[in-house]
């Protein structure tokens, strides 16, 4: 059986998540307070960590830091997921905890402790990431790009198909549970010449796209906006799908945007893979796409992604050494279509070398998609 630590400074919000995770099968031990979880974290020795971001005394963010550090545990935080909170809740997940999720409200839970629930099972099974000195870590991590990987930018080759002002190609990059640190893995290293735009779907609710493109704008050498609105597909971009919405290509006066649509109410994730990438290839052919699959949990993007693999296309699924969650690309390499299983801080090296301007003069070797 599963143990659950919760850890909450309110006794009703401690007792209404025992009893959830109770009832789904879990075991339960609770603290009040960050100190005394990080008191009792060797002598419990939970499976997964359930955390408050707002507490007295040592706040959430402290408290996980300090588990990432001492007693590394898969860290579920409970919040009120609203926008004010944003940019702690951003941080939490840059420090290493797995997910965030709504607090359960009183009365009728429905939803949010299906969602509650389903986040701590798979966190269950997922790999806590320690994440320190990320200045220094790009730093390095570039420095080793620059010199085995990445080949010096030039101007965009011209477009393989004669449509005027339209970009050459695109990257279309899934990600849900593990996601935000996992694109500073990635985002961050790909230079300012780099010659594709970049389109994310990061499941992530409407609150926190806004922040999460403003933070990786500030680390990234691309510009890096939220979809919220018709966005022009442009080499340099990196658009950051809304939450809460879902994202598809469209071609208009002769230019590809990335437009935000109504959440489909027949996909369970938003912003869904499955319906950026179909999208795409309605529009473009597949040696103009690139898709990219990350940590989650659930197979977004997987059956999309492996239909971009058999029609041509280049993909690159998430290796399990580093997915937070493997469910995503694990999906997507039992389908086969995971043209490249890379580790997070080897994807942008790979992404480099296939969109380099000798690279794409020279196209796919000889009885090879990728």
């Amino acid at each position: 059986m599963l143990t659950v630590l919760v850890v909450d400074d309110s006794a009703l919000m401690r007792r209404r998540i025992a009893d959830l995770l109770v009832e789904a099968g879990f075991r339960v031990e609770t603290a009040a307070t960050g100190e005394e979880a990080l008191a009792r974290l060797p002598e419990v020795d939970p499976d997964v960590v359930t955390l408050d971001i707002t507490m007295p005394g040592m706040d959430g963010l402290t408290c996980l830091a300090r588990i990432m550090v001492e007693h590394p545990k898969p860290v579920v935080m409970v919040s009120a997921l609203t926008g004010a909170g944003a940019g702690e809740t951003l941080e939490a997940l840059r420090l290493g905890a797995v997910e965030a999720v709504q607090k359960p409200a009183a009365g009728s839970i429905g939803r949010i402790g299906e969602e509650l629930v389903e986040t701590v099972r798979a966190a269950a099974s997922s790999r806590p990431r320690r994440v320190h000195g990320l200045r220094e870590r790009l730093r390095l991590a570039r420095a080793r790009i620059v010199g085995e990987d990445f080949v010096a930018p030039a101007p965009p080759a011209p477009p393989s198909v004669a449509v005027e002002g339209e970009v050459e190609g695109v990257v279309l990059v899934g990600v849900s549970t593990g996601g935000p640190s996992t694109l500073e893995d990635i985002l961050p290293l790909l230079p300012a010449g780099f010659p594709w735009p970049v389109v994310v779907a990061q499941h992530m609710p409407v609150a926190f796209t806004a922040t999460l493109a403003r933070r990786l704008d500030e680390m990234c050498a691309l510009s890096v906006v939220e979809v919220e609105r018709a966005t022009v597909l442009e080499p340099g971009r990196i658009c950051i799908a809304r939450g809460g919405a879902d994202v598809e290509l469209a071609r208009r006066g002769g230019r590809l945007q990335a437009v935000c649509v109504p959440a489909s109410p027949d996909r369970p994730w938003h912003p869904n893979t499955d319906r950026l990438v179909t999208s795409a290839m309605r529009l473009l052919p597949p040696d103009r796409l690139v898709g990219v699959l990350l940590t989650g949990m659930g197979n977004d993007g997987a059956a999309s992604m492996a239909e971009l693999h058999a029609r041509g296309g280049r993909t690159i699924a998430e290796s399990e050494d580093s997915a937070v969650v493997f469910g995503m690309p694990q999906d997507l390499i039992r389908r086969g279509g995971a043209g490249v299983v890379l580790p997070s801080d080897r994807i942008a090296g790979q992404l480099n070398r296939w969109l380099s301007p000798a690279a794409r003069r020279a196209g796919p070797a000889p009885g090879r998609k990728d």
